[in-house]
């Protein structure tokens, strides 16, 4: 059982990369999606959680990142347009079999089963 983000890179800002959520050995269908990032010298943070059939994205990223696909395909996606020097880190997907406001786990009071190894998306001219 496995969950791997993928697609990071280097990047000018204002540019897109659409990162990817992919599970091994299970499906996602069903699963509460979350994606998070840290950045050097800096605690995570959430970046969008989905779950329930709602979504949640973090004011930084709103209106510039959408989740895209939803928890019933494999994989998930994390479109993030307008890119800036800010939004360099390491991206981590994760998944939790149960079902709630996407709130709760954006927040960190509910927990993920599964966390993917990270992808450094870098933004920089």
């Amino acid at each position: 059982v496995q969950l791997q983000a993928s697609g990071g890179g280097l990047v000018q800002p204002g540019g897109s990369l659409r990162l990817s959520c992919t599970a091994s050995g299970f499906t996602l269908a069903g699963y509460s999606i979350g994606w998070f990032r840290q950045a050097p010298g800096k605690k995570r943070e959430a970046v969008s959680c989905l779950s329930d059939g709602k979504i949640v994205y973090a004011d930084s990223v709103k209106g510039r990142f959408t989740i895209s696909g939803d928890n019933r395909k494999n994989p998930v996606y994390l479109q993030m347009d307008d890119l800036k020097p800010g939004d360099t880190a390491v991206y981590y997907c994760a998944a939790d079999r149960g079902s709630a406001d996407p709130e709760d786990y954006c927040s960190g009071y509910l927990s993920y089963d599964y966390w993917g190894q990270g992808t450094q998306v870098t933004v920089s001219s």
